[in-house]
């Protein structure tokens, strides 16, 4: 490809041609949400607790055309957001898409690359970087740059491509590429599609675009973005960990948690369950990576030391904590709603009850009182991600990382 200024101007010239992602302007605020863009859901995720401050400073590195950043903007009406993105006409849209949304504050948008963020001379508290590392002549680099930029007890959101999920992409690039040597992006969509459209039915490149990706790669942009785009760097666990200790960040977890646990693959086998709970994080986190071979990418997080940790270990702590119920269901209050990750939700009665009486102003113990509900079943539903709690005073026991 060249040097990585070339490198630049490529993925520039493709994100010009194809503003990504292609998401349709609509007035008023985006449906829905994701967690992963909620301050408070983050930090508690990140953290075991709600943070303490929410008028924080966010910045969206690699913005696009402002999907993700109208989402952080109406998740977190108390922030301020910058916004850098490498492509002028994304950064058009995205714009535009803010301003017909009817974010609550300005959001700041730059013309940049996230090689140069620390032009703006800015710290922030929270960092979201989904889908631009991998783009990069050099993640690590790009890495490094965010870090340097993130407040003590900052967190950062990191989505990287996964390589075994993506061997069929990666092969019908090569062809695009060998069929369209001049890289112009608008005749590698072309050739792309007409080579799905040609190849036998039941060839596996076929049969994996129908299956994966076919949906979302009616859009050009799409199609584009997965098939003609000029640099990508796909990740296992193990380069993925060597990524991340270019750092002096710290890894707090997947975002996808339910993905890396070993049950999903190994069922109740008690021998190899045994096995593989003996191995260290980092090879458990291997195995199940090599064990699931469709994983197409990581969502992540990385804080800035310190970083809080509430583990709440101590029954009195857990106690003199003030439990709320999580900012990120669809259907509260009822006891069928969806959870965070818009999974269907069945509550008992007995969890439903505790739920609603967590208002956000008593304290755990208050709430078993006026319940009867028992310690376990406070903890059980703050496990599930239907309750987070807020220390009162010094308790918790904070442990930093």
């Amino acid at each position: 490809m060249g040097t990585p200024e070339d490198i630049g101007r490529a993925v520039q010239r493709l994100y010009n041609t194809y503003p990504f992602p292609p998401d349709p302007l609509t007035d008023g605020p985006p449906p829905g949400y994701n967690w992963r863009w909620h301050w408070p859901a983050v930090h508690s995720f990140c953290t075991g607790a709600l943070p303490v401050r929410r008028d924080i400073h966010i910045l969206d590195a690699g913005c696009g055309t402002g999907v993700g950043t109208d989402y952080l903007a109406h998740l977190n009406p108390e922030a301020t957001i910058t916004a850098l993105d490498l492509s002028e006409q994304a950064l058009a849209v995205a714009q535009e898409r803010t301003r017909r949304s009817g974010v609550p504050r300005p959001v700041t948008f730059h013309h940049l690359s996230l090689l140069e963020v620390a032009s703006l001379g800015l710290t922030f508290d929270y960092i979201n970087c989904v889908g631009v590392l991998h783009h990069l002549p050099d993640p690590a680099a790009g890495l490094r740059a965010l870090a340097d930029c993130l407040a003590p007890g900052g967190l950062l959101h990191i989505f990287v491509y996964a390589a075994y999920g993506r061997w069929e992409i990666r092969l019908l690039q090569e062809a695009i590429r060998l069929l369209n040597p001049s890289a112009n992006p608008v005749q590698g969509v072309q050739t792309g599609r007409q080579l799905l459209a040609h190849l036998p039915r039941d060839n596996r490149l076929v049969q994996r675009e129908k299956q994966r990706w076919a949906m979302e790669n009616h859009w050009d942009a799409s199609f584009a973005d997965m098939y003609v785009h000029p640099q990508e760097v796909d990740y296992t666990v193990d380069s993925l960990f060597d990524l991340m200790s270019s750092t002096d960040l710290a890894f707090l977890g997947f975002s996808n948690p339910d993905h890396w646990q070993l049950e999903r693959l190994l069922g109740t086998d008690p021998d190899l369950l045994a096995a593989a709970q003996g191995l260290p994080l980092r090879q458990r986190y291997r195995l199940v990576d090599v064990l699931d071979p469709e994983t197409t990418h990581y969502e992540f997080f990385l804080g800035r030391p310190p970083v809080p940790q509430f583990t709440w270990d101590e029954d009195a702590d857990f106690l003199a904590a003030i439990p709320e119920v999580y900012p990120c269901l669809t259907g509260w209050p009822s006891p069928s709603l969806l959870d965070r990750d818009y999974r269907p939700l069945d509550l008992d009665a007995p969890s439903f009850q505790l739920l609603s009486a967590c208002d956000g102003r008593r304290t755990v113990a208050d709430v078993l009182h006026q319940t009867g509900a028992d310690l376990s079943l406070v903890r059980q539903l703050w496990q599930r991600y239907l309750l987070v709690l807020t220390p009162a005073g010094t308790s918790g026991r904070p442990a930093s990382v």
